[in-house]
């Protein structure tokens, strides 16, 4: 979803070449509004009530027919399944927009046929959208940039009794994808107590599952009034806010680092099973972690061979010192000021 915000942005630029305007409205999960509500370029959002997998033709029908008093002009479609094609449909837009997917050519008419070395990376997949079939697509991509009101900053830390008395690290030490994309605890752990010695304060970030492995990294730590353990306390919309005050973001490869990306925090990523060549941080400001062995990227959601070298073998040193590259040794590089952009 952040990275949709390039089709997005793309969309809008393509219109003002063309002296027009344009009305973006995001039919999407109902999850995902406190993004999409964080994108200028988005006019409305509106919720799919669909949970993940289900077909519901009648239900889909029923959103699409009540969807054709907005008149779209163009409906583009950015998940490859065959379900998600149908509702575009069902709106009568006269122009349905995809790549070729599960057997939908006939409810799409305008189907693109994606050509994978061209187009190695999701963003580039998905702004080539914004232009006609076969069209050069610009050099850079348009990236994702959210924006967090200062007032729901200031209500967000006021709710979760935080302040910016020291400069914050946030980590993001969880990953849906599965246990081989997370650092160990131990390393956030060591990673951790170094920051607050260095007079740092830490935002432990992630859903209710990630408590599990932000207690182990606690348990590491040892009691410490500078850590702030907030997995499964906060809403989507508050972690979006806190994140933006952060003045460096250390995280696996997830969601979480996507929005920390586009709110332009300083990123020190680590991939283990997966890779950055398809799906990386959209900022200049990151350092990409990895160890390079030879049966990494396995893209598995455990590792296979019962070891996870990929991640135990990136010690907390690397990631500190990624952290000095891209701050300096000036914890405070980043003002506050900055930080509710």
């Amino acid at each position: 979803m952040v990275m949709a915000q390039s089709l997005f942005i793309a969309l809008e630029q393509r219109a003002m070449e063309k002296g027009e305007t344009v009305a973006i409205d995001v039919i999407a999960p109902a999850w995902s509004r406190p993004i999409l509500e964080r994108m200028p370029q988005v006019n409305e959002a509106i919720d799919l009530p669909f949970g993940h997998g289900e077909l519901n033709i009648s239900g889909r029908y029923r959103l699409g027919k009540s969807l054709r008093e907005h008149a779209y002009d163009q409906v583009i479609v950015l998940p490859n399944s065959f379900k998600s094609a149908l509702l575009p449909r069902f709106t009568n837009a006269p122009t349905r927009t995809g790549w070729r997917g599960e057997k939908r050519g006939w409810l799409l008419n305008d189907v693109r046929d994606l050509n994978k070395e061209a187009l190695p990376l999701m963003v580039q997949r998905f702004v080539a959208l914004a232009y006609g079939d076969g069209e050069t697509l610009p050099a850079q991509m348009p990236r994702p940039s959210l924006i967090s009101d200062a007032g729901s900053v200031a209500q967000a830390r006021q709710k979760h009794g935080l302040d910016l008395s020291r400069p914050v690290l946030v980590i993001c030490p969880g990953a849906e994808f599965g246990d081989a994309k997370q650092w160990p605890a131990e390393h956030y752990a060591a990673l951790c107590e170094q920051k607050i010695h260095d007079g740092w304060q830490v935002w432990a970030m992630g859903s209710a599952k990630d408590r599990e492995v932000t207690q182990a990294i606690a348990d590491g730590l040892g009691s410490s009034e500078h850590w702030h353990d907030l997995a499964g306390e906060t809403t989507l919309a508050d972690a979006i806010d806190l994140i933006s005050c952060a003045s460096a973001v250390v995280s696996n490869d997830s969601g979480l680092m996507h929005v920390a990306a586009a709110l332009g925090r300083p990123i020190v990523a680590l991939y283990g099973s997966t890779s950055s060549d398809f799906t990386p941080p959209l900022t200049d400001k990151v350092q990409l972690l990895s160890v390079d062995i030879d049966c990494r990227p396995c893209f598995k959601r455990v590792c296979p061979l019962e070891h996870k070298r990929c991640l135990v073998d990136l010690a907390p040193q690397k990631a500190l010192e990624a952290l000095d590259l891209l701050l300096g040794s000036d914890p405070k590089t980043v003002a506050v000021g900055e930080q509710a952009r």
